[in-house]
């Protein structure tokens, strides 16, 4: 059976003997064989395929973990995931368009206000916290998917209405030059937390100070996303600025409290059911 070093492999597939390496490391594109006596990797004509198109995805912008999902689906199955991808880059690519436009109008003097921003009183809460550190929206994601695992089954009390709905602290922004830390919260009875707290000894449990919070509501779906709380990080950045130009307009100072999502289920609750959800900037 034919082999190709990495050399040639390289040349035939136009991409580098680093990225090669890379793709390796990240368990993208493994090579046909390594060589037991000098480690060399070694590749078979039938990965070209794999690997021109992950060339072809990573020249439209797409992630790396996104393209290591697709090779692992069905043809057919891949080219609908691709096109979902794409879609989803068109509608970023809007929303970065959006955000330029706020940031001229902003540096120019005007007042741009992108979003329909209320206001709500929030009163003094218990609840049940996790907070970490985490990387990268995937991290971000598994963070959320964790919390809910935990507090799901447990029989916890919950306050009524948007007071008791749980939701997360951003104490820092997700990206890739920083990593949160992100707390998810929900808020319980207070003269019975400890009590609930057992149930979770997970999460631990602290007390939200009584404030006022500037809040837009996110519709659902929004701008193509499969839920309001799919969004973009873009979009978020743009939701933020816009409530801190409001706050600024409106004499409010935004406290230190955090931006937060809430997420408030509809019921009746099912497999396909997303949040109702909201972006709120607690101020003094």
């Amino acid at each position: 059976m034919e082999r190709m070093t990495i050399g040639e492999f390289s040349k035939r597939s136009r991409l580098s003997a680093k990225a090669l390496r890379l793709y390796d490391e990240l368990g993208l594109l493994l090579p046909a064989e390594v060589d037991a006596r000098s480690g060399y990797r070694l590749y078979g004509p039938a990965q070209l395929e794999p690997a021109r198109l992950i060339s072809a995805l990573r020249q439209l912008g797409f992630p790396l973990a996104d393209i290591k999902e697709v090779l692992g689906l069905e043809r057919e199955a891949a080219a609908q995931r691709i096109a979902a991808l794409w879609a989803n880059s068109e509608v970023e690519h809007g929303v970065r368009k959006e955000l330029v436009g706020y940031l001229v109008a902003q540096l120019s003097g005007k007042e741009p206000i992108m979003y329909e921003v209320s206001t709500r009183e929030i009163p003094e809460r218990t609840v049940l916290c996790l907070k970490r550190n985490v990387e990268g929206d995937a991290g971000a994601w598994a963070f959320g998917k964790e919390f809910i695992s935990i507090i799901r089954g447990k029989d916890l009390l919950r306050i009524e209405g948007r007071a008791g709905a749980f939701f997360c602290i951003w104490w820092g922004q997700v990206n890739q030059d920083s990593d949160g830390p992100l707390e998810w919260c929900l808020p319980v009875p207070g003269d019975q937390a400890e009590a609930l707290a057992s149930r979770v000894p997970e999460l631990s449990v602290r007390t939200e100070p009584a404030h006022k919070e500037a809040f837009v509501q996110l519709p659902t779906p929004v701008i193509g996303a499969r839920s309001a709380a799919d969004l973009p990080p873009t979009q978020w950045e743009l939701v933020t600025q816009s409530l801190h130009s409001w706050a600024a307009s409106h004499g409010a100072q935004p406290s230190d409290l955090g931006v937060r999502t809430t997420y408030l289920a509809k019921l009746p609750i099912t497999e396909t059911s997303v949040p109702d959800c909201d972006f709120a900037v607690p101020f003094a």
